[in-house]
C-alpha cells in the first residue's frame, strides 16, 4: 500500500462524495465506486466502466487499493474457515469465518497481536506489534467474502487485539461497514468485544458506535480477574459492571453479551455462578459460557461438561439467559482465544 496515497477501502461514502467533488466529477460516481468495490469486492479500480476518465486519472494519482495476501487457509471439520492474511508491510493477522444456521459470521482482528495479556489467551503470548488501520480491517471482510465465495451476514470484532485500544481506526471501520450507502451491514449484526476498557465504553456511548457490545468478563472476583485479565487492576469489576449498566440504560433495547471463559478450578465453581448471578441481576444481557479451549503449553484446563451444566443451571434459576457455546474450529486452532499467526509461533 502506497503510504502517499489514500486507501480507498478506508473511506466512507461521504468521503467518496468529497473525492468526486475534488476530482471535478458528479457525486453520483461515488455510488458506482461503492457498487464495484464494497458490494462486488473488486480491487481493480481501472476496471470500473461506469466512471469517467477524469475520475480514473484522479484515482490513479491519489488513491491506492490493496488486497492482503492469503498466506494460509484452513478448513475445519465443522465448516469453520481460518485465513492468515499478509498485510502490505509483511505483518499477518488471522480472520475466521464461522458457519451457522442461515448465517455466516466473520471474526475480525483489530490489531497485530494484543497488549492486554489475558493469561488464558494464546493471542496474548504474541504481544502487540501494531494497530490495524480501518482499511486493513475492511480488507479482512472483503478477503473473507471473496475467498469463501459466501456472503458474510454478521461481523464480530473478537479476533486478534483489543478493539478499544485501537479506538479511532475501529470507529472508522464500523462507520464504513454499517454505512447504508457503503457495505450496509446492519449494526444489529455487528458486535464489538472488549476486555473491559471502561473509559472507552463511555466514549462508545458518546460517539454512538453502530454495533452491539460484548464484555469479556471471565471472573466474579477482582482477585481472580486481576490474575487472568491484568487490565482489571486498572478497571475493576465494579467499575466495569457500572459502565455496562449505564450502556444498557442509554442504549435501551440493546442487549449486551457477557462472555465468560470457564477455567477448571479457577472460575467455574457454584459460588462463582451465584456471584455472577448477583453481579448481573436485572441486567439486559445474554451470558455466553465458553469452556476453555486448550492449546499447547496452556496452564489452564477445560472444565468437564457436568461442571459447565451445573454452572449454567444456577444462572438460569436466577432468570438469566445463559448459553453454553460450542467452540467451532478447534481442530484448526480457530476457536476463541486461539488466534496467533504462524509468524509469531516461529518467533
Amino acid at each position: 500500500m502506497n503510504s502517499t496515497k489514500t486507501p480507498l477501502i478506508g473511506m466512507t461514502h461521504s468521503d467518496l462524495v468529497e473525492l468526486c467533488y475534488d476530482a471535478g466529477v458528479k457525486p453520483v460516481h461515488a455510488d458506482h465506486i461503492v457498487a464495484s468495490v464494497f458490494r462486488r469486492y473488486n480491487s481493480d479500480l481501472s476496471s470500473i466502466s461506469t466512471i469517467p476518465k477524469t475520475l480514473h486519472s484522479y484515482l490513479a494519482k491519489h488513491i491506492s487499493m490493496f488486497e492482503p495476501t492469503c498466506s494460509a487457509e484452513q478448513l475445519a471439520a465443522d465448516g469453520t474457515r481460518k485465513l492468515v492474511l499478509q498485510m502490505p508491510d509483511g505483518k499477518a493477522v488471522e480472520t475466521v469465518l464461522i458457519e451457522g444456521a442461515k448465517r455466516l459470521t466473520q471474526c475480525i482482528s483489530t490489531q497485530v497481536g494484543c497488549a492486554v495479556g489475558c493469561t488464558f489467551c494464546l493471542t496474548a503470548t504474541a504481544g502487540l506489534t501494531r494497530n490495524l488501520s480501518a482499511a486493513e480491517m475492511v480488507a479482512e471482510v472483503m478477503a473473507g467474502q471473496r475467498i469463501s465465495g459466501q456472503k458474510v451476514s454478521n461481523i464480530v470484532l473478537m479476533g486478534m487485539g483489543e478493539p478499544l485500544h485501537n479506538y479511532q481506526a475501529v470507529a472508522q471501520f464500523l462507520n464504513i461497514i454499517t454505512d447504508p450507502k457503503g457495505m450496509a451491514f446492519s449494526p444489529n449484526r455487528v458486535t464489538l468485544s472488549t476486555s473491559g476498557m471502561v473509559p472507552a465504553i463511555y466514549r462508545m456511548l458518546e460517539d454512538k458506535f453502530p454495533c452491539n457490545l460484548a464484555i469479556s468478563l471471565n471472573a466474579t472476583t477482582d482477585e481472580v480477574r486481576d490474575r487472568i485479565i491484568p487490565i482489571n487492576r486498572k478497571y475493576p469489576i465494579a467499575a466495569l459492571i457500572q459502565a455496562v449498566r449505564e450502556y444498557i440504560q442509554q442504549r435501551g433495547s440493546k442487549r449486551v453479551l457477557i462472555e465468560y471463559v470457564m477455567l477448571a478450578g479457577i472460575n467455574d465453581s457454584l459460588e462463582d455462578a451465584h456471584r455472577l448471578s448477583a453481579l448481573l441481576e436485572g441486567m439486559h444481557c445474554t451470558i455466553n459460557l465458553l469452556p476453555f479451549n486448550p492449546y499447547q503449553g496452556a496452564s489452564f484446563k477445560r472444565p468437564d461438561d457436568a461442571t459447565v451444566s451445573a454452572f449454567q443451571a444456577v444462572l438460569v434459576e436466577a432468570k438469566l439467559i445463559a448459553i453454553i457455546r460450542k467452540s467451532k474450529g478447534r481442530d484448526i486452532s480457530a476457536a476463541c482465544g486461539q488466534l496467533i499467526t504462524e509468524i509469531k509461533k516461529k518467533r
